[in-house]
């Protein structure tokens, strides 16, 4: 245990439970009224959704006149209280990606004066924003519908950061379109407020550990499962994350550059040099240890794992050095890089998350 309205969107909506049914109906219905200059035909929509509000909201409406560079320009209601948002983004080269919500019970976000506590779950590498409700049963979990649930894209090897890209900077920048361009959409338009936690799994798990440390205020605890918590750590975590940078053909120096001769970059996206800045938030730190565990097949075993066990263990030990008080570890040993730790990590982490949000697990 833990130590401390387009046909499409009217079809979809036909197969919701009522009362999802109301709820969903009228956000598009809200969604329409604040977009007057909204295309009138089905076919004129984008494909797949509904019309956004004028603008995209905090991308710039009568409203919000200076545009921070993002726009919804597609709403589709997937499942029930899961909603995509599309959203054209400046800090992705104005590509278009997919942003999940699941949604509290009562949230309407043409409420103005209701706004929800939000979690983010952030993806690993290789995975996408449909991974969390995919692979885990986090649409099912009661204590659940009283927050609104953010799972943002952050691309297959996106690793939650503003691309070095050779000095250049520029697309993609994930970091500015998470904690910049997204959280302004959200707080605007969709019902999101300023209590926010975040939590995620491997290069999500360091994302959220990133995002918290780098962002001071932004994010009232933090969860990291099987995270990469220390790249830095020695040779060999320095060539497995090159080698994830070098994913799909990339390039590897692009993304925080040459370990070396960019030493300062790197160790501005490694959490164990940020353990200072997460000194006063509640962080939760999980990890197996690479060997055959209790939740996946038998003979299994898990090189990255063993590896992001050491860092998370050097992450755990800066953070008490630098004194920490309100650190969760659950070093649980035998266990490999897998989602049925995962999930259970989850369950394990949402009464301190839910608990900075002032929600009773």
């Amino acid at each position: 245990m833990p130590t401390t309205v387009t046909t499409t969107a009217v079809r979809v909506l036909s197969r919701l439970r009522p009362g999802v049914l109301g709820v969903l109906s009228a956000v598009l219905l809200a969604l329409f009224a604040l977009a007057p200059t909204a295309p009138a035909s089905a076919a004129a929509l984008p494909a797949g959704g509904a019309a956004a509000p004028a603008g995209g909201g905090a991308a710039g409406t009568s409203r919000d006149p200076h545009p921070r560079g993002a726009q919804v320009v597609a709403v589709t209601p997937v499942a029930d209280r899961q909603i995509d948002l599309s959203v054209r983004s400046a800090a992705l080269g104005g590509r278009t990606v997919k942003v999940r919500l699941l949604t509290p019970d009562g949230w309407n976000p043409a409420d103005r004066r209701r706004h929800w506590p939000t979690l983010w779950l952030l993806h690993g590498c290789c995975g996408d924003y449909t991974s969390w409700t995919a692979m885990t049963d986090v649409a099912r979990i009661d204590s659940l519908r009283r927050v609104l649930v953010v799972m943002p894209e952050a691309g297959w090897n996106g690793w939650y950061s503003d691309w070095w890209n050779h000095g250049r900077g520029g697309d993609p920048a994930w970091e500015t379109f998470h904690t910049v361009e997204l959280r302004h959409l959200l707080e605007h338009d969709w019902g999101a407020g300023s209590d926010r936690v975040v939590a995620g799994l491997s290069m999500g798990g360091q994302g959220a550990l990133l995002y918290a440390a780098r962002h001071p205020g932004m994010f009232r605890a933090t969860a990291a499962y099987s995270g990469s918590a220390h790249p830095l750590l020695n040779d060999e975590s320095v060539d497995r994350i090159m080698g994830f940078f070098a994913g799909q053909g990339d390039d590897p120096l692009r993304v925080w550059g040459d370990p070396v001769a960019q030493r300062r970059v790197w160790q501005a996206h490694d959490p164990f040099h940020l353990a200072e800045r997460l000194r006063s938030i509640p962080v939760y730190l999980s990890c197996g240890d690479g060997t055959t565990g209790p939740l996946a097949p038998p003979g299994s075993t898990s090189a990255l794992e063993a590896d992001f066990n050491r860092q998370n263990h050097a992450l755990a030990a800066e953070l008490e050095r630098v004194g920490a008080r309100h650190v969760t570890t659950h070093f649980y040993g035998p266990g490999t890089h897998g989602w049925a730790y995962w999930q259970r990590e989850l369950h394990a982490s949402l009464p301190m998350l839910l608990g900075a949000l002032r929600i009773a697990a």
